[in-house]
């Protein structure tokens, strides 16, 4: 019952973010809000999985990710993610690995994680929250 409780708080926030309007950016985000939540989904392309992000309640859109195993969640990406206006967003290499049943994702440029999740499966793909690392 838990995880069914768990599951249904990370789809309502994921369909709150996908119908909501826009939230125009407020450059000091304060370190109150340095939470993020990505959903990824298998694409119908081997080692390619879309995702759907929000960083704070002022940052969402859609990304995507390759390089990817043709199997499974676990291996390493390249991923890209946008704004929903379209805009490029960042881009990472991602890194996935699991212990039992926990995800561990880890958002990397030159070497350095940016950011840094855990997550679990859902029935329709990866649920990750995350933070950012300098912040």
């Amino acid at each position: 019952m838990h995880k069914s409780a768990l599951i249904a708080a990370f789809l309502s926030t994921l369909l709150l973010a996908a119908y909501s309007t826009p939230v125009v950016a407020d450059p000091q985000t304060s370190a109150e809000s340095n939470i993020g939540f990505v959903i990824y989904t298998k694409s119908p392309a081997p080692g390619t999985l879309n995702a759907r992000w929000m960083y704070s309640t002022k940052y969402r859109g859609p990304g995507i990710a390759t390089g990817g195993p043709k199997e499974g969640f676990v291996g390493r990406y390249h991923v890209r993610y946008f704004y929903d206006s379209g805009e490029f967003s960042d881009e990472y290499d991602l890194l996935i690995e699991k212990t039992d049943d926990v995800y561990k994702v880890s958002w990397i440029v030159k070497g350095q994680v940016e950011a840094t999740g855990v997550g679990m499966e859902v029935e329709n793909g990866l649920a990750v929250g995350w933070r950012r690392v300098a912040d």
